[in-house]
């Protein structure tokens, strides 16, 4: 994928490579790209040589081993930290000059983003659809940690269960607004492929009816915006990080192997949703994810919206469960009603005898506001 361009008696080397049926100049992020495959050592094993081993950190090295059941683990505590690091293979050089390789820092230093620019999850709530409306997050830290950060947030603030009752079915039919294995998925295998040398971060925008993960720059060869556009497996000959890719292995955050793909299709279609997109350009300079909305989340209740329009006249708790086609279960109720009495939407009629066998559930004004679409 070379050539040499004659001018003015002087030669000029330029690279080229196939894009479809024709041959082109690399050119910017297509160059960079073609630089980064040339490289015999992947950007993410490299040696950082403004760094030391002050910059790792022996807690996070420590809880890793810790977590993922590693022997090294209770000899870290007593062995030289040099020796540690070695073992571990996230540091290399001389002895008087040791130093951290890029994996290392980007999962055992407090501050990656001091080595390595924006390297980081950003996740925006949009609020409306022109999108002047909207909150932001920075995770930041260790790569596993604000993955798992990012991951919690968006559980916790974006991720609803539905619950839709059918007349003439006793089980009530349930599914989520997004699948939340979909977006594990995604967003780890982000996490594992994006550049750490770019300083973009990753980019998760949160629509009301979709969710977009991007991130720079796209994927490697044999992949092309064709053959994503087709949303089946992909196998990979070239990884952009593997010493990411295997700390990821380790902790079970990714699987790898081509495995990513097939499994955000089977999230989705097992919860009834659309198929996802996967999407970058000519050149292969981003990756986007995006994950339409369950058709039905837009106009069904989630279960706790459901549960207060259920108890706009007072109901028991096996009401309830039964409404919601759940067993008589402490632990179902934990889990489904209990989180629309702490936000008080809905509250008991018998406050001061809370396990009495007359105690009801009924909306409270909140809970109004709620269904009325006038909660602040």
């Amino acid at each position: 994928m070379g050539g040499r361009f004659l001018r003015g008696g002087k030669q000029s080397r330029y690279h080229f490579v196939r894009s479809g049926s024709r041959s082109i100049r690399a050119k910017g992020d297509t160059l960079r790209r073609l630089q980064e495959l040339a490289s015999r050592i992947p950007f993410d094993d490299r040696i950082h040589t403004a760094a030391t081993l002050k910059d790792l950190d022996l807690g996070l090295i420590r809880s890793f081993l810790n977590e993922i059941k590693s022997e090294l683990f209770e000899e870290s505590g007593a062995m030289p930290f040099s020796e540690l690091c070695r073992l571990m293979n996230i540091a290399r050089g001389p002895d008087e000059a040791l130093r951290p390789i890029n994996a290392g820092l980007l999962f055992f230093s407090r501050e990656p983003d001091r080595f390595f620019p924006r390297s980081w999850i950003e996740v925006v709530l949009r609020k409306d659809e022109a999108g002047k409306d909207f909150t932001e997050r920075y995770f930041k830290g260790p790569l596993h940690i604000q993955l798992r950060d990012a991951l919690s947030f968006i559980k916790g603030s974006t991720i609803e269960e539905h619950v839709r009752k059918i007349s003439d079915r006793a089980e009530a039919e349930r599914f989520f607004n997004f699948p939340y294995i979909a977006v594990e998925e995604a967003l780890a295998n982000a996490v594992y492929h994006k550049s750490y040398e770019s300083g973009a971060p990753i980019e998760i925008q949160i629509w009301n009816d979709k969710i977009e993960i991007l991130s720079f720059p796209g994927p490697l060869p044999p992949v092309t915006a064709t053959i994503l556009a087709k949303n089946q497996r992909v196998v990979a000959r070239d990884y952009r990080n593997r010493r990411v890719g295997d700390f990821l292995k380790e902790l079970h955050l990714t699987e790898g192997r081509g495995t990513g793909i097939p499994t955000i299709n089977r999230a989705m279609k097992n919860n009834g949703s659309p198929d996802p997109v996967l999407e970058t350009d000519e050149h292969c300079s981003y990756f986007l994810t995006v994950f339409p909305i369950h058709e039905q989340a837009s106009v069904e209740d989630s279960v706790e919206v459901a549960i207060v329009r259920y108890c706009q006249r007072a109901r028991s708790k096996n009401e309830i469960l039964d409404y919601l086609g759940l067993s008589i279960h402490t632990n179902n109720f934990n889990r489904n009603v209990l989180p629309a009495i702490e936000k008080k939407w809905i509250a008991m009629t018998l406050p001061d005898k809370p396990t009495s066998k007359n105690q009801r559930y009924l909306i409270t004004e909140q809970g109004r506001q709620l269904l009325a679409g006038t909660l602040q």
